[in-house]
Order: C-alpha cells, then sequence, then structure tokens
C-alpha cells in the first residue's frame, strides 16, 4: 500500500475534524438539559417559559472554546421535524396573480379566458403556468397581441409595438423577480419569527418554496405569518431628538410601573430582572462590533458615556434603558436621524412590552410609532436598531408599493450602490408632496412591519423617479430592490403542503430511530467478529470509523437528520460490510490457492476493488436521483445514503487496510474465519445458468399476478400522491376503528379513510374535504369537524383547543399533513420520472463499464423485474397488513432504493465473469458465469444477511412511520438478489449468445463470399 503515511495523516485530520464538528452538538446537548433541569419545579414539572428564558439569556454567551451558544447552536447536529417536532410547509408563490397585477387588472376577455384556461391546465400539467399562459392566448385569439394588455402596466420595457415573444420574456423576468423577493421576504420572516436553525430552500427554479420549522409551536401564527401578503410602506419618520424626552418619562414610568407591582406582590426583590452589565454590554457590543457606518464614532462615545453601575438598586432605576441604548453623538449631545436606540435581540420582546403599556403608550405623540430595523447592526447579529415612526391619523401611510411601477439596482461611481425606484402615475404627486414636507427628514421604507431602509431627503422629488443610496453593498441593493418591486405586485404565497409533528410524536421517532440504529450496529458488528475472527474485527474498526466520519460530514454540511435519514444511516451500516465482504472472500480465495497471508491480503484487496467502485458508483448514482426528485424526510434519507456510500469506500478501502496491515507487520494472528465459515461453499458448482427457463416463467407469473392486483385492486394512495389532508390522533384508551370511522363518513363522506396507526390508541383519518377550497377559514372547519366526529370516542372528552395543540396534550391532533392536489399530481409525475431515469442512468453507467449493451440490457430488465414487484407488493399488501403500505414519498424511496441495491449485487458478479473472461478467454461463456457466480455466492449472501439483519431492526424498533417503508425494502432486497443470480445474468448470457451467434454467421457468411469470388477468378 503507497503513501501509507498520507493516508494516515489525512485519516487523523478527518476524524480530528468530524469530533470537531459534533463537539457543539454535545455541548449544546448539555446545555439544554441543564436548562431544562433548572426549569423544572419540585413536581417534576417543566416551566417552558422559563426554560426558553434560560437559553436566551446564554444566547450571546462563550460556552464552548470562545463560541457562543448561539454559535454552537448554528454548528450543531440539526434534527428533522419529525425528531423533533415542528411543521414544515411547501409555499407557491401565485404567477397568476402576478400576471394580473403586470396587466393592471385587466378585464380584457382574452386575457381573462387565457388566464383561468392555463389555471385548470396546470391541474394535469407539469409545464409551467406562463407556457400554459401562451398557449392558451394563442388557442383564444391566435395572432392576438399582448402588448394592449401590459403596456398599460408602466415599464418602458412593453411598448405597444412589443411582439408577444418579447412580452412573455419580460413575463417570466418579472414573475423570477417576484418570487426571488417573496423568498426573501419569506427568509426575513422566519429569522424573525426566532425559530432555531430553520430550513427554507427554493425548489430548483420553480415557483415553490420549501420550509421546516423544527420545534415550532404555534403553527396557526405560523400560517398567518408566512401566507400573508407583502405589505410595503412609506412613512415619515421623527428625529430622535423629538423623541429622547418621552422615553425619559417611560423610563420613569416602568421603574414607578415595576415598584407598584412590587409592592402588590409583597417582594422586595426585582422580579423582573435586569442584568446590570446589560447597558454596558449593548453599548460596547454595538461600539465595537457595528458594520461600520457614519454613526460609528457616536457608538463609540456611547459606551464612555453609559458607564453605569452594576448596583441592582441603580439599575432599577433605570428599566428601559438598562435594556435601551439612547443616541447620543461623543460630545454627549443627541444624534439626528430616526433612530432613538439598539437594543439586544433578546430584550426586544421586553421593549415592546413596555412601550405598548397603555400608560407608557400614552406618553408619546398620539401618532407616534416604534418599528424595529430589518437587520442587526453588529458582526454577532445581535443588536437592532429601534426607529421612531411619524403614523397618520387613520393609521394607512400616504405611499405604498401599489404606486411603485419599477425598482432596479444601480452603481454610481461616487456614490456606490443604490435603488432607483419610478412611481405610477397617481404615485409621482404623493411622492412629491411627502418630499417636499420632510426635506433634511428621513423617510422610512417598511416592509411586513420591518423598517428596511431610512434615507435622507435632500430636496422635492418630481416626476416619480427617485435613488436611494445609503453605503450598500451589492447585495444589499438587490435585496432593497426585490422589496420594493415586490411591494408593487400582488403576489401571495399559499400553503399547498404542510406537515405538523407534535414533541411526543418526534420523542418517540427519536427513540425508535436510536433504537434500531444502535440494535443493527450491535447485530452488524457480533456478525462480522463471529464469521471473520480477527478479520472481522478490523471491518467494525472500520465500521466504527464510518460512522463518526458519516455524522461528522453530515455535520459540517449542515444537513438535517431525519427518521428517514436515520433509516439512511442504519441501511449504510449494512451496505458498508459489503466492500469488506467482498475483499476478505476475495481474500480466501487467493489462500485457498497456496499464496501467503501477505500476498493474499495484497492481491485480495487489488482485484476487489474494480467490483467496489462499480457497485458503490452505481447505488450513489440511485441516491442522487432519489435526492433530486425528493423533499423534506426523503431528502435526508437520500442525504445520509449518498454520503455514507462516500464514507463507506473510504474505510473500507483505506482504514481497514491500514489496520489490516499492522497486524500483519506485528504478526498478530489475522484469520479471515474460523474452522466452521473459512471454507463454507468452497467447492460450490451449482448449475445456475441451467434453471434460466423456469425462472423466467415464474417471474414473468409473478410479474403477471402484480400486474393484476395493480389494476384491480390499485393502490392506497397516500396524501402526497392524491392529496387531502391526513391527522394522525392520540385517544386516552383503545377505541373502535369501525365506530370512528362510521362517524367519520357521517362528519366528511365516505370516501374518508380511518386506518390504526401503530398502537391500539391511535389513528390516522384522512380526508379530501374541500382540498379545492383555497381559504384560510377551511383548516379551521376541517379541524372543527374531525373535533366534533372523534371527540366522544375519547375516555375523558377534550376540549378543542387540546384537542388541536400538539403541545399541551398528550392527545388529540399529535401530526397532521396536507397536500394540494396540483402538487400530488406533480409527485406522482416525479415518481415515474425518478425511477425511469435511475434505470437510464444505470444501464447507461453498466453498458459504459462493461463495454457492451448486453449487460445493461440485462441490468436493466432484472431492476424493472425489481421495481415492478416491489410497487406490486404495495397493491398485494394495502389493507392486508396492520401497517401502512400507503404509495407516499417513502414509496419511491423504496423502490429506487431496491433498485440501487439490485444492481450493486449485479455489478459485483459481472465484474467477476468479466476478470474470468479476461483471464481465461477461450473458456465456455455458460462455464464462467456459473463459476463467477458459485466465486462469489458467499458475499452475496453475506452482504444480503447482513443488511437483512440491519432492515428486520428497523422494521420491529424503528417506529410506525417507516415499518412499510423497511419491509418493502426487505422484499426488494430477497427479490434483488433472486433477479441478479436468475434474470439478469442469465438474461445477458442470451444476448451475448444471440450476439456471438451473429457474429460467426456474418464470419460464416464472410468466408462463403471470399471462397465464391476466388472460384470466379
Amino acid at each position: 500500500m503507497q503513501a501509507k503515511g498520507f493516508i494516515k495523516f489525512v485519516a487523523l485530520l478527518c476524524f480530528l475534524a468530524s469530533v470537531w464538528m459534533l463537539s457543539f452538538t454535545f455541548v449544546t446537548g448539555n446545555i439544554e438539559k441543564n436548562a431544562k433541569i433548572e426549569a423544572t419545579d419540585a413536581s417534576g414539572v417543566v416551566d417552558e417559559v422559563k426554560e426558553a428564558e434560560i437559553l436566551r439569556n446564554k444566547r450571546n454567551e462563550k460556552v464552548w472554546l470562545g463560541y457562543t451558544y448561539k454559535e454552537c447552536k448554528d454548528k450543531e447536529l440539526s434534527l428533522g421535524l419529525d425528531l423533533k417536532g415542528g411543521m414544515n410547509v411547501m409555499m407557491e408563490i401565485s404567477i397568476p396573480e402576478v400576471i394580473k397585477s403586470l396587466a393592471n387588472q385587466s378585464i380584457d376577455a382574452t386575457f381573462v379566458k387565457a388566464v383561468e384556461t392555463a389555471q385548470e391546465k396546470e391541474k394535469s400539467s407539469t409545464s409551467d403556468f406562463l407556457t400554459l399562459f401562451e398557449q392558451s392566448w394563442n388557442e383564444i385569439e391566435p395572432g392576438g397581441r399582448m402588448s394592449r394588455i401590459f403596456a398599460v402596466y408602466g415599464s418602458d420595457r412593453i411598448k405597444a409595438e412589443s411582439t408577444n415573444s418579447e412580452v412573455m420574456s419580460i413575463l417570466r423576468l418579472k414573475a423570477e423577480e417576484a418570487v426571488a423577493g417573496s423568498f426573501k421576504v419569506l427568509r426575513k420572516r422566519i429569522d424573525r419569527f426566532g425559530v432555531t436553525a430553520p430550513n427554507i430552500q427554493r425548489l430548483g427554479s420553480s415557483n415553490r418554496i420549501f420550509i421546516e420549522l423544527p420545534g415550532v409551536k404555534e403553527t396557526e401564527r405560523v400560517r398567518k405569518l408566512l401566507q400573508g401578503t407583502a405589505s410595503l410602506e412609506f412613512w415619515e419618520t421623527y428625529e430622535n431628538s423629538e423623541i429622547i424626552r418621552y422615553l425619559e418619562q417611560a423610563n420613569a414610568e416602568i421603574k414607578a410601573i415595576i415598584d407598584e407591582e412590587k409592592k402588590a406582590s409583597g417582594s422586595e426583590t426585582v422580579k423582573d430582572s435586569i442584568i446590570a452589565e446589560n447597558i454596558v454590554d449593548t453599548a460596547l457590543t454595538v461600539a465595537t462590533d457595528v458594520t461600520p457606518t457614519d454613526d460609528s464614532a457616536a457608538l463609540t462615545a456611547l459606551s464612555d458615556s453609559l458607564q453605569i453601575s452594576s448596583d441592582s438598586v441603580i439599575m432599577a432605576n433605570n428599566p428601559l434603558f438598562a435594556i435601551l441604548s439612547p443616541m447620543f453623538s461623543q460630545e454627549g449631545r443627541v444624534m439626528k436621524g430616526p433612530v432613538i436606540g439598539y437594543v439586544s435581540s433578546d430584550n426586544i420582546e421586553k421593549v415592546d412590552k413596555w412601550l405598548s403599556h397603555p400608560r407608557v403608550k400614552n406618553l408619546f405623540p398620539v401618532d407616534f410609532r416604534p418599528m424595529w430595523g430589518i437587520k442587526a447592526v453588529d458582526k454577532g447579529e445581535t443588536t437592532y436598531q429601534l426607529f421612531a415612526i411619524k403614523s397618520t391619523a387613520d393609521g394607512i401611510p400616504q405611499l405604498d408599493g401599489e404606486q411603485i411601477s419599477e425598482a432596479m439596482v444601480t452603481n454610481d461611481p461616487r456614490e456606490g450602490y443604490g435603488v432607483s425606484m419610478n412611481m405610477k402615475n397617481e404615485g409621482v404627486d404623493i411622492w412629491a408632496r411627502l418630499t417636499a414636507q420632510n426635506i433634511d427628514r428621513c423617510i422610512a421604507i417598511v416592509l411586513d412591519g420591518y423598517v428596511y431602509s431610512a434615507p435622507v431627503v435632500r430636496g422635492e422629488i418630481k416626476g416619480g423617479n427617485s435613488q436611494i443610496t445609503g453605503g450598500f453593498t451589492s447585495t444589499e441593493a438587490t435585496d432593497l430592490s426585490n422589496v420594493l418591486s415586490c411591494g408593487k405586485m400582488s403576489a401571495p404565497a399559499k400553503i399547498i403542503q404542510e406537515a405538523i409533528v407534535g414533541p411526543s410524536l418526534g420523542q418517540e421517532s427519536i427513540n425508535a430511530g436510536f433504537l434500531s440504529f444502535i440494535l443493527a450496529f450491535i447485530l452488524v458488528l457480533v456478525y462480522m467478529w463471529i464469521y471473520y475472527s480477527t478479520a472481522g474485527m478490523t471491518a467494525n474498526i472500520a465500521l466504527l470509523s464510518n460512522v463518526l466520519l458519516l455524522f461528522g460530514v453530515l455535520t459540517s454540511f449542515g444537513a438535517v437528520l431525519t427518521l428517514p435519514g436515520i433509516a439512511g444511516i442504519v441501511l449504510t451500516m449494512g451496505m458498508a460490510v459489503d466492500a469488506n465482504v467482498i475483499i476478505y472472500e476475495r481474500i480466501k480465495e487467493e489462500l485457498r490457492l497456496g499464496k501467503s497471508l501477505k500476498m493474499a491480503v495484497s492481491e485480495g484487496y487489488k482485484h476487489a476493488m474494480s467490483a467496489i467502485l462499480d457497485g458503490q458508483i452505481t447505488t450513489f448514482l440511485m441516491a442522487i436521483v432519489l435526492f433530486a426528485t425528493s423533499s423534506g424526510p426523503v431528502q435526508g434519507f437520500a442525504t445520509t445514503l449518498g454520503i455514507g456510500i462516500i464514507t463507506s469506500l473510504v474505510t473500507s478501502i483505506f482504514i481497514s487496510r491500514l489496520v489490516v496491515e499492522w497486524m500483519l507487520a506485528r504478526e498478530m494472528g489475522l484469520k479471515f474465519g474460523n474452522k466452521f465459515t473459512f471454507r463454507v461453499l468452497e467447492h460450490s458448482s451449482f448449475n445456475f445458468l441451467r434453471l434460466r427457463k423456469k425462472a423466467y416463467v415464474l417471474s414473468i407469473i409473478i410479474c403477471l399476478v402484480g400486474v393484476v392486483f395493480m389494476f384491480t385492486k390499485k393502490f392506497s394512495l397516500g396524501v402526497d400522491f392524491a392529496g387531502g389532508r391526513a391527522y394522525v390522533v392520540r385517544f386516552d384508551n383503545e377505541i373502535s376503528v369501525e365506530e370512528v370511522r362510521q362517524n367519520i363518513a357521517e362528519m366528511f363522506d365516505a370516501s374518508a379513510e380511518v386506518k390504526q396507526y401503530g398502537p391500539a390508541n391511535q389513528l390516522r383519518i384522512t380526508t379530501k374535504y374541500k382540498i379545492e377550497d383555497k381559504s384560510d377559514e377551511v383548516d379551521r372547519e376541517v379541524t372543527e369537524k374531525l373535533y366534533s366526529a372523534v371527540n366522544k370516542s375519547f375516555k375523558n372528552e377534550l376540549s378543542y383547543g387540546d384537542f388541536i395543540s400538539t403541545q399541551e396534550n398528550p392527545y388529540g391532533i399529535i401530526s397532521s399533513e396536507k397536500v394540494e392536489a396540483t402538487i400530488a399530481y406533480d409527485m406522482q409525475v416525479n415518481s415515474v420520472i425518478a425511477i425511469l431515469l435511475t434505470l437510464l442512468i444505470i444501464f447507461l453507467y453498466i453498458a459504459f463499464r462493461f463495454n457492451s449493451w448486453s449487460w445493461g440490457t440485462g441490468a436493466v430488465i432484472a431492476m424493472a423485474h425489481d421495481a415492478l414487484l416491489t410497487i406490486a407488493l404495495f397493491s398485494v399488501c394495502a389493507g392486508l397488513v396492520p401497517w401502512s403500505m400507503d404509495i407516499d414519498q417513502h414509496f419511491i424511496a423504496a423502490v429506487l432504493t431496491v433498485i440501487g441495491y439490485s444492481i450493486n449485487d449485479t455489478v459485483i458478479i459481472f465484474d467477476r465473469i468479466r476478470e474470468n473472461k479476461t483471464l481465461y478467454p477461450k473458456r465456455d461463456w455458460q462455464e464462467l458465469i456459473n463459476d463467477a457466480i458459485n466465486s462469489t455466492l458467499m458475499r452475496t449472501i453475506n452482504t444480503s444477511g447482513t443488511v437483512l439483519v440491519v432492515l428486520i431492526a428497523i422494521f420491529i424498533f424503528g417506529g410506525e412511520t417507516i415499518r412499510g417503508f423497511s419491509f418493502s425494502l426487505t422484499f426488494g432486497i430477497l427479490v434483488g438478489v433472486y433477479s441478479t443470480v436468475f434474470i439478469a445474468i442469465p438474461l445477458s448470457y442470451e444476448l451475448i449468445m444471440k450476439q456471438e451467434k451473429k457474429k460467426r454467421q456474418q464470419e460464416k457468411d464472410k468466408d462463403k463470399k471470399t471462397e465464391k469470388s476466388l472460384y470466379k477468378k
């Protein structure tokens, strides 16, 4: 083994890096454990508010080698909502509404009909809305000019003479801007919501956005937050000097309120605890860590001018100024501008509470409205500005986003990056008046109640064209431009898919997932040790290294660990053993040939390399396809499986060999089996090809039976594929499924499904009731109907609030899911595409690697055979087994994994056939193939055995969510072994024989032609 020292060095670095990345998870876990203990009262009840307060106070505290708790949380291994509880949603930006807004809500008959037709087509098409809109327009009014509709929008980019092609290009650009703007708005909203480790991603270039919010509790608030239309407003502002005296009065009034509360409670201690150092810390943080601006000098001075004693009595006299640092210049003068103070993110809620108190609020001018800046001003992103907004009598801004026609980024050599915006006709006059009234003052640009920018007005702006500058970076200018552009368009974001998991179900998933992981891990370790003796222990060391590397890589990539992700790790362990099995079986073959142990090890690793790479690459290709065509937890499975394959290769090929050679060098008695296992199937000589025709008949019969089931019994479609709402309801007693089914049918309709889901007191209820209705009220209507239908089945009836709460009560709805029909159709199409794409990619790889389409064809037919039988299994077992066999995202993961494993097994034998043909080119094909299958038979049994042991552990202990998934995989692995030996290889043999026969006939014809030519001569 060459470069042994370098490999050791790299391996050590990788392990240290993994330990380092995982250390953050252990640190945060320990802190959160201590916080829970501290918040637990004498009766054992955890005060969640106190627990959250303890963790919030630790947010900026350095807890691990200079890293704050917040920074450690950002680097820890994140848990998905199926493990932590929480909510995920699929948002869809309404492109039809964007187009209507661009058309200025036109009532033109052709336009209205084209939009309606495109929306109807979209329900059963994979094309985007704009493509369907263009098609519909051309069908309704061939040759009609779109420019007559969109030229009124006011953009100088669409003119009356613009062609339809030019108009569509601009519409696509504007739609893209709307989606990008909405994405940024949603991200800002989520960031300000305070969720730990949220995940938000735009799905490709589509108008859909996937959002995962682990641990979130206020699901209704989240819905309102995410679906609210962006509200862009322009507000006049107060100067800091005009508000400072009111802040002083507010400080005194808050002190009086606190003193009264203490007196009323009879307490001599300060209950509303204010840490004395807060004011100094806030000032110093802002002064030393703030992003450089014109205010930097003043902020530095602030840290000197506000040196308040840490004596608690003095701090109690300044409750507001203890957490809100007012704006003073270096000379002690009040600073100009609308910013009235800086506040740490931990204290924003407290400042809001105090300033909204009726007695405090009455001290300020009637039109005063405090608003927070959207962006933190320090590098640690913990300190925010508070702006003084001057409201109107009716609370409606004089100017809003509807009056903006266009906004774009500019870059002036002197001013730097800025934003240019144009107003519509009505907005031109309002903007001129507003700017004339606020010369040398600021006008705040507000979106969703947060101040994005507050530029100073230098003079009256006429004509509606304005330039906003302020030392922006390119990114900041782009963001502001998107905000202004998004504000002018009505681009509502609607939830089209939703899943909610309660924390109790999440904890159960964690327990089930890790129990299956630990059990499978132990079983694999014991199996390898027993079967391969001391060499098995080196494989176990490689396996332990693999797990450490895998978790380290997942953490460093910021991957989210889900329950299917744990299943992916467990399955990776089973497949990781495969490489060592291939190597060890090859070494045993070399030893049987009489070679020395050292030579056998060298030859074994050398000859096994090709088979290992081919097998793992094909499975990795499958993982890539699954990752690209899925989302949420199933994408987590693809991620862990893909990364696990890479780490398995590294540890099996390099780490295990380092340990083996270390043992060889020290003559430590390295053995690759014992007296019971070393010579198992050594002389096997089964004629597998002789059985191929019987196998063909058997497979055809079984496939036909499966197809009959698929077309007669059909499938049980989950909400992922059928659309609808699904609820998992936990009762406080064992219940009658039939009784609940009758009540549900009366409340909804006969199509609603009720199934037992796990324990006897748990049901999964699915309905399509009003799934096409996109109004905000329908979600509550459905849960109210569900509550009415099942509440009498509880031993102790619940209130509606307890029934729908996933947090406060262990019974009631513990998880829910909603999928609209359009996304369900897309999932069906994507599933078919994923399977076909996987088959095509693997066919091309095999054909290329083995230099013949015959091998690729045999492999693809076998994979299609395995996929068909696995799909048929879902039809056959639906309703017959006590676990879910619904067609959902786990279904496509199961089918693709079966395909990946099947080809992995097939490629190993293909590789041995290729090697045998190279060594014995004159040997008969049938003999070569039978020898290859027999020589790899023990590898096939061992690999399949370890994977099956793992899958059985997942099936029994992995939890209800993935029981159907693990069952189908177990079936698929067995089918895959059968198809490799009796379908893929025999079919390839038939094709090769046909090719050779054809080749011999061509040579024969050529010889005859040559003889005939010679005869004529």
